[in-house]
């Protein structure tokens, strides 16, 4: 009796699934892979159109491959768009049904060689530690130089809320709107604008992305040529004709303007423009409660004049914010801590009600927070506006009124409408030019 003969077959391996496909591409962060499998779902690449939405989470991915030494193949950056179903490539599928194979080939080719020119020009920064850094080297790029002139406490107070913002976003790119800076700052919006456009010049900021609706404008801080090349340090002498340049000693004296100091003070009433204003803070973060300075190194290491630190210095002794002794001024105990100003709440709410300017900073947070009140409602008026302009069967304005001309003979009755086509009451014209009088016939032939 014959027995059937068993044959062995191979099964074929599992495909693996979207998840796992993507799991084990070459060089993507945690973050790119998410943006890659399941799309902008944090909206943090949101645009004003779904175009321009899928155009900006498809650079942001060629971005994230092509970084030095994990850079991507074009091949590998087609099938990932392309190629496999992943919910980051639904813009470069939909350009390609649109527009041909062909044409997406070319737009997904300059995109990612665009990526490529950007990485190769700018820093890589591959997680937050890397971020944290360079939000360090900008901070001590700031603190580094003297900040004299009228608008140098404004701009070096702008910087500094920046930079807070930049560690809370975790990168040198950060969302933050005019509004929202006056009240970091504790100044008002339009000198907020103004400082904006100075630093815009001089190279600390950029502009990426323009506000629109009720989405702030994204900015980016960096570190101008000039500062990276320049050794100034507090304590040097400023330029001449800048204020502060009269006396000062030309000596570096280890002390510097902290810009983490500045951020605890220069948003309360008690450093508000009518109390002790830019300059006082700017003393209070530059004081320590060892190493005590004379008014001219003051003046060296804020850029103020001589006669501008002695009066706050004055104030801020006064009020209990600052002490001296045998000429020098010294920052009160109470106030130091771990990482050097460490202010107390309730003596500077005192301050500012001696100094008359408690509930100031509450009311400009007020006006504010109406503003952003009535732009959302300004804004949802003119949507729904739009609406009823597109509604069907929306009746037209009529601007020639009724009775004016005759519906049996054609006749205009009133005078005031002669020389204008009502043919369409709904859009009359005026054919006659200017020169020609009423436009009768005989006003024309004269």
């Amino acid at each position: 009796m014959n027995r059937p003969v068993r044959v062995l077959t191979q099964r074929p391996a599992r495909r693996p699934s979207l998840t796992e496909w993507v799991e084990g591409l070459p060089g993507l962060s945690g973050r790119a892979r998410r943006l890659l499998l399941e799309g902008n779902i944090e909206r943090r690449y949101a645009g004003r159109t779904s175009a321009d939405s899928g155009y900006r989470l498809t650079m942001a991915l060629a971005v994230a491959v092509s970084q030095p030494g994990r850079e991507w193949t074009f091949a590998q950056w087609w099938e990932a768009l392309v190629l496999r179903p992943t919910a980051g490539g639904a813009w470069a599928r939909s350009l390609r049904s649109r527009k041909g194979e062909r044409y997406a080939e070319g737009k997904l080719a300059g995109m990612l060689d665009k990526a490529r020119a950007f990485v190769g020009t700018s820093g890589a920064i591959v997680c937050r530690a890397d971020a944290m850094v360079a939000i360090a080297r900008v901070r001590a790029a700031v603190e580094a130089i003297v900040w004299p002139g009228p608008g140098g406490g404004t701009d070096l107070k702008n910087l500094t809320a920046r930079l807070q913002l930049a560690e809370q976003a975790g990168g040198l790119e950060h969302e933050v709107s005019v509004r929202q800076l006056a009240e970091l700052m504790g100044c008002a919006r339009s000198t907020v604008e103004a400082s904006n456009t100075r630093l815009r010049a001089a190279g600390w900021l950029s502009l990426v992305t323009a506000g629109t609706g009720e989405r702030s404008s994204t900015w980016s801080l960096r570190i101008p040529q000039e500062a990276e090349e320049s050794c100034a340090r507090p304590g040097h002498r400023p330029a001449p004709g800048e204020r502060g340049a009269e006396g000062v000693p030309d000596v570096h004296t280890g002390q510097e303007v902290s810009t983490r100091a500045l951020g605890t003070v220069m948003g309360t009433d008690a450093c508000h423009h009518y109390a002790h204003g830019t300059s006082g803070a700017r003393i209070l973060a530059a004081l320590d409660p060892l190493d005590g300075l004379d008014i001219a190194h003051l003046a060296a290491v804020t850029g103020l004049h001589r006669t501008t630190v002695r009066r706050r210095v004055d104030k801020l002794v006064e009020d209990g914010l600052a002490e001296e002794a045998d000429g020098l001024v010294y920052l009160p105990r109470h106030l130091a801590g771990d990482e050097g100003l460490r202010p107390d709440p309730d003596q500077l709410r005192q301050v500012a009600l001696d100094r008359g300017t408690a509930g100031l900073g509450e009311r400009r947070r007020k006006r504010h927070g109406d503003q952003r009140r009535y732009y959302r409602e300004w804004l949802t008026a003119r949507a729904q506006r739009a609406v009823e302009r597109r509604r069907p069967g929306r009746a037209r304005l009529r601007l020639v009124p009724e009775g004016v001309v005759d519906e049996n003979t054609g006749e205009l009755r009133d005078p005031a409408w002669r020389g204008w086509i009502v043919d369409d009451p709904y859009r009359p014209t005026w054919p006659t030019p200017p020169w020609s009088g009423d436009g009768s016939p005989e006003a024309v032939c004269g």
